[in-house]
């Protein structure tokens, strides 16, 4: 099959479609096929390799029109993901940083638009990422049925309803009581898979566009086997995510996201980077690799962590960098710059 890897430039393929509430959309609609993404009206395989914004309450400043322009232009990427923070989640090691959704929803809806109005601009795709750790189901459906409502003729936004479920304990009182117990996790699969259903729901009676949407799997999106033994069957434009960092995450993760493929449970990688789970330590550039080969061999999507400024190994730009580019290569980290030999 052939393929198309998403990364300097949308593909002729790409058909014009008009109707979105802000702009013209230039880019074409996705479909799942399978395993396999694709553009509607192309038999291709769809590999994208794409850009993770931070959470958007510790780095509102780079939530900004000009940013995502920039990047495309120095870069050549075409899909971006806004990592709107659900909750206060992050304070507790970020102290000092914005309120999330839940507390301060107009800021949330600041930063999300900025890129959506900047990624139509620009023909680009953009995740719309409820990025949280706990489930907030009525916030959830009130975010993305604004932006289902607001961008409803968009094929550039694609919808990401769950950034890192853990499991039923991890939500009750933070601990990891529950990722050694089976039975639990499969509870709690039932449990996202019944919150997915509900939003998929809400998302598809607002677009008229049948949008690509991701759903995530217990365990920091570790799990892929829970959806691929049951999956989502209400809706077919689904894909199940899963995060890897290339320093923890190996073969073994690898495997399971092979069974599940057998299986034909298509997989996104909606948030990966070459340093260890904590976003921090040394790059293993020789598993980031790996991870890159294993992806393109499977015509796996995948997203990398992130655009922010904050002293750690996955962040892109250092504190002196500009707020909305263009960017010197001083003010780059040596993350985008090793692992992805992009030029800036």
């Amino acid at each position: 099959m052939k393929k198309i890897i998403i990364f300097a430039a949308l593909a002729a393929a790409a058909m014009a479609l008009a109707g979105c509430k802000q702009e013209k959309a230039n880019v074409a609609r996705l479909q799942v096929d399978g395993t396999t993404l694709k553009m509607e009206g192309s038999d291709e395989a769809v590999v994208f390799h794409g850009i993770s914004y931070g959470w958007h309450n510790l780095w509102p400043r780079f939530y900004n029109e000009s940013s995502l322009k920039s990047l495309k232009a120095q870069t050549g990427v075409t899909i971006y993901r806004a990592a709107i923070g659900s909750d206060d989640f992050a304070l507790e090691w970020n102290p000092g940083c914005d309120h999330g959704y839940l507390d301060d929803k107009d800021l949330a809806v600041k930063c999300f638009d900025a890129l959506a109005k900047s990624a139509i601009e620009n023909d680009a795709y953009l995740i719309a990422d409820w990025h949280s750790h706990i489930t907030h189901p009525e916030a959830a459906k009130e975010f993305f049925t604004y932006v289902a409502t607001k961008y409803a003729d968009c094929p550039n936004i694609i919808y990401e309803l769950f950034n890192e479920p853990v499991c039923f304990s991890f939500e009750e009182n933070r601990s990891y009581a529950d990722l050694g117990d089976p039975e639990a996790m499969k509870a709690y699969w039932q449990h996202l898979k019944a919150y997915s259903e509900d939003l998929i729901a809400t998302i598809t009676s607002l677009s008229n566009v049948h949008p690509l949407i991701l759903v995530g799997c217990p365990s920091w999106d570790q799990r892929i086997d829970l959806p691929a033994e049951d999956p989502i069957t209400s809706y077919d434009n689904v894909m199940y995510t899963v995060h890897f960092y290339a320093g923890t995450h190996k073969k073994e993760l690898r495997d399971a996201c092979d069974a599940a493929l057998a299986k034909g449970t298509p997989i996104f990688l909606s948030e990966c980077a070459s340093c260890d789970a904590s976003g921090d330590g040394e790059m293993d550039i020789e598993s980031w690799n790996e991870w890159c080969s294993w992806s393109d061999a499977n015509n796996i999507s995948w997203m990398i962590w992130s655009v922010g400024d904050k002293h750690e190994t996955c962040s892109f730009f250092t504190p002196e960098a500009s707020s909305d580019g263009p960017w010197a290569e001083d003010v780059v980290t040596a993350w985008p710059k090793a692992g992805l030999k992009w030029k800036f």
